[in-house]
Parts: structure tokens; sequence; C-alpha cells
């Protein structure tokens, strides 16, 4: 019994005490002499609970850089606080995932990915230059096809690093499989993970929002795009005929870039080690649980399937106290509040005179506002707007006193403004962020704004729009209400299923085999054209008897008027 099962059971068995206190105290008072027995029964519950035989897992974790870490660190965090033994696979150059940490031992691969914040810093702020000047089509065109050149060099990379453990470091891969892991846990963003998953024949877990060839759901669940729109589309559930044209002809171009800038590198490094007869993607499809990091609070309805458990948000926690010099500027807002502004990881610097625009804004309002910034101050930075580099964006959305965020609509901030209730003011900038923060529109609980044309007389009226009308905050109650009605948090969620795949070596009841059908089988378009067939055959034969007995009545009326 691994230490998380003895930690849930105690839940249970504490829960279980809480609900029968009233009975517990009326049989204090009325039955004194079976007292004693109460107690036994929950010590030796207890006793037995934390004393039980520990077998606690052995999970090997392939990651995926970036702001992708941010959410697998926090489930590893969990896991090691509840007794397993995490490994992390990293390059040598990683610039998210650190080779030493309390929570896991780093397995270092003397291998360079390539990969650094500098590009996509660099991407960003041309994107907005871009969208500022309303450059031309063909230039936009250029920067989005650099973009797919740089995903399908670090793809390339990738399989180069699983080749490199595979096969250049005999030592790495023995001491691998010398560890004699339980399972694999990795983001399917980074392809690498499943096809040494595969490899060393481990079950396969995913902490997955993104695969290799977009959202995840297209890649598992049925996805009727009739009213499932596609990332990244902007669209709803309840779309038009031209909406529907767009959503299909938006998917078959994405998905068809995807294939053609990922599947070439996988293509290879399967058939290298598995053979033609495999393909790629059917190594995703056949992971046996699929912990999304999604919510339907935020999401559209939409079909899915046994093996996906929904654990968006799990990140969100509640607020801890904040450190002494923010909170005193926290509650030096008074009545009005405070509000805070975070556009993430990826921008650092804002071009200045946009910093000062938003800044006069802010300027203008009575709240306190607390703005993550780096770079030159804005030269219309008012007396009520504190900068800091770093904020505790999770601790500040959860204060009493905060009243609107400022995000670019990145999927974690999203989830923890749904967690603490704080509606939005949206500047989205590049990747999934314009999507995003429309979900949030549709909802009514954001007000979306665009930077390339932002003034301070458009931001300050967004910012008094979700400050003075009550349906935003309404709204973004209800949404954070619905959010944390559920049995487990996600993180239990997460962990459980985890555990269960762990407990049972995979969890191939809950996996569909549609994977392994062709297109036409799974679509039943050969039994149409079977159907079809019979129903056309039957007509034909139909016809001809019909014709034939027609034919044979005229000639006997003919032969009959002649006679």
């Amino acid at each position: 019994m691994c230490i998380c099962e003895r930690i849930m059971t105690l839940k249970i068995i504490l829960s279980t005490v809480f609900l029968e206190r009233n009975h517990i105290l009326y049989r204090l008072k009325t039955f004194a002499p079976h007292i004693r027995m109460d107690l036994i029964f929950i010590a030796s519950s207890v006793i037995l609970t934390l004393t039980f035989p520990v077998h606690c897992g052995k999970i090997l974790v392939f990651p995926h850089e970036g702001s992708h870490w941010v959410n697998m660190k926090v489930m590893i965090q969990e896991l090691h606080s509840r007794g397993h033994q995490i490994t992390v696979i990293r390059a040598l150059d990683g610039w998210f995932i650190s080779e030493t940490s309390p929570h896991y031992v780093s397995l270092t691969v003397p291998f360079l990915l390539g990969g650094d914040d500098e590009f996509y810093s660099s991407f960003v702020s041309r994107q907005l230059q871009i969208r500022r000047q309303q450059q031309s089509a063909w230039t936009r065109f250029k920067l989005d096809m650099e973009l797919k050149e740089k995903f399908s060099e670090m793809h390339r990379k990738i399989c180069e690093m699983v080749i490199y453990i595979i096969e250049k470091d005999p030592k790495l891969l023995e001491q691998i499989k010398q560890a004699n892991f339980d399972l694999m846990l990795t983001d399917p963003a980074n392809g690498g993970g499943v096809v040494l998953a595969h490899y060393l024949n481990l079950p396969l877990v995913f902490n997955v929002r993104w695969t290799v060839h977009g959202e995840a759901h297209f890649a598992i669940a049925p996805s009727p795009l009739s009213y499932v729109p596609f990332p990244l589309s902007q669209l709803t559930d309840n779309m038009t005929f031209l909406q529907r044209t767009y959503n299909v002809l938006f998917y078959t171009i994405r998905l068809f870039l995807y294939k053609c800038i990922v599947g070439p590198h996988y293509s290879a490094l399967c058939d290298r080690y598995f053979g033609p007869d495999l393909h790629y993607f059917e190594l995703f499809q056949a992971a046996d649980i699929w912990l999304m990091r999604v919510d339907f609070v935020f999401e559209f309805p939409r079909p899915t399937m046994p093996n996906v458990i929904y654990v968006g948000g799990f990140q969100c926690k509640p607020a801890k106290e904040l450190p002494r010099d923010l909170e005193d500027f926290v509650q030096s807002s008074g009545e009005h509040g405070v509000i805070m502004m975070s556009l993430g990881t990826l921008v650092g610097q804002l071009p200045l005179d946009i910093a000062d625009e938003i800044a006069a804004a802010f300027a203008q309002l009575p709240q306190k506002v607390i703005w993550r910034y780096t770079g030159e101050p804005p030269s219309t930075l008012g007396n009520n707007t504190l900068l800091v580099k770093w904020l505790p964006q999770n601790d500040l959305l959860g204060h009493v006193k905060t009243k609107v965020f400022v995000s670019h609509g990145g999927t974690n901030g999203i989830f923890e403004a749904i967690y603490h209730g704080v509606p939005i003011v949206g500047l989205p900038l590049v990747f999934d962020q314009d999507d995003n923060l429309s979900k949030m529109r549709h909802r009514g609980v954001a007000k979306v704004v665009d930077i390339a044309t932002i003034d301070r007389h458009i931001f300050k009226d967004a910012l008094q729009e979700v400050l003075t009308e009550p349906s935003y905050r309404k709204n973004m109650q209800k949404l954070s209400s619905l959010h944390r009605d559920a049995p487990l948090n996600p993180l239990d969620s997460a962990i459980f299923w985890i555990e269960f795949v762990m407990r049972h070596r995979g969890a191939a009841h809950l996996r569909s085999d549609s994977y392994k059908m062709s297109w036409y089988s799974y679509h039943s378009v050969d039994v149409v054209v079977f159907l079809v067939s019979i129903v056309s055959l039957t007509v034909y034969i139909v016809f001809k008897v019909i014709r034939c007995l027609c034919c044979r009545l005229c000639a006997k009326r003919k032969r009959a008027k002649q006679d």
C-alpha cells in the first residue's frame, strides 16, 4: 500500500469521524460503556493505516521545456510528497528544468537541444511589431514559417536525443533499465518520452493539453467539426454555416502543417526501432491515461473517452499569506482594492510607448496596481502602481482585495483566475492566448483589448467596465463555484490515476483500440459502400425483374391482338 493510498484512507477515516461527531458525542453522554469500543476502532484504523507495508512507485519523467514544465513540476512535487521516487530526464542545456532538486533525481543527457527563451521572446516582440504596424500578410507568413522551422528543428533534436540515449550512451540506458520504473510520465507536446516509453515497455501517462499534432482531444476522441471548434480558431460550439466551413478548412490546414513539421522526424525514429508497420502517432494514441489540463467551465462541451481524466487547474491552491511588503501595499488600497497585471514569462518588457499608455491608464484609477514588469520604468508611472520583477500570482489572485487580473491569456493564469473568481482584462499576444480569452469573453468574465492598438483611454475604459459592471465578477464567481464543486480536487485526481496505472501496470480496459482501425473503417465508409451496393443491386434486380415481366406481359397482349 503506497503512502498516497494511506493518505486517502486517512482522509476517509477523518471525514467519517467529522461527519459522525454528533453521533459520537451522543454516545459519550448516553452510552458510556460503549465509548471505549468506538475509540479503539478509530485508533486501530489509523494505526493500521500508518503502519501497513509501503510500496512506493518509481516514475520516469520525460518533460517538455518552457511553461509546460511549470505544470509538470507541480505534479512531480505532489508525487514526491506522497513517497514516490521521481527521475527526470533532461538535456544538458535545459533552460527551465533544474539539474538539482529536492523533489526528483535528474538524468542529464549530455546532449544539446538548443532550446532557449530568447527566440520565443524575440518572436513575441516581432509578432507584436507586425500587428502594430499592420504589415503585410506575407511578412506574417514568413514569421510563422520561421516559427514552424524552429519547431521542426526542436523535434528533430528531441528525436536525436532519444537515439543518443538508446544507442550512444549504453551506461545511461542500462541505468534506466536497472531502475525498474513503474511508468513513464510525459508531456506529449514532446514525442521523445512516448517513443522511449514504448522502447522500455513502460505504461504511459500523459500530462497533456497539446500533442505534437495540436490539441490532445483531436488525437484520441471523436471530434465532430460541426460543433467542436478547432483550437486557435476563436469559434464557439454554436457555429454558422460559414464558421463550420472555416472550422473544417482551418483544421485540415493545421493538421497538414503539423504532420509536415513533426511527422518525418518521428516516423524515421519509429522506423528505426519498431519497423515500418507501426505509425508513430499510434504510440501516442496507445497511452494508458490522458491527464487533460482542461475543465469544461473553460472549454466547450465535446465528446471524450474513458481514459481521459480532466485535471484542469490542478496547479491552483488556496492563497497563502503575502510577503509583508506586498501585504502592506495591498492593504493601503482601502475600499478600492488592487489590480494585478502579469503578461507571463515570455514578455519581459513591453515596447516603452505601450508601457507608457498602460501606466497612464493605471495612474488615473483609484485602485492600487501591482505590475510584473522588467526593464525601464514607464515615464507615466503613477504613485498607485508598484512594479515588481516577480509576484506570487496565485496568492495575489486569492487575496480578498484583488479586483481585476490583467493577463495575456495563458492557460495557467486563466485557471488561477477562475479558481479565485477574479475577472480578467485580456491582452493576448501569441499562440493560444487569443483563443483562451475568446472563450472567457464568451463566458462573460473577460474584456479583451487589442494590445496592438491600445492607448490609455481604451485601456482605462476596459478596466472601468470590468471594475464597475457586476456581471463580470458574478459570472467568474459562478465559474469558480462550478470548478471547485468536485468530489476530488484535480491534483488528487491526477495522482490517483497515476497510482492506478502503477498498481495495475496500465489501464488497457479504458483504452479504445479505434486508433488501430483504418480511416475508412473508423468512419464506416466501407459499411456505407457495402450497404449502398446491396441496395443498388437490389433495386437493379427488382428493376430488371419488373422490366422483364412488363416485356412478357406486353408480348402476350401483342400476340393476343394478333390472334
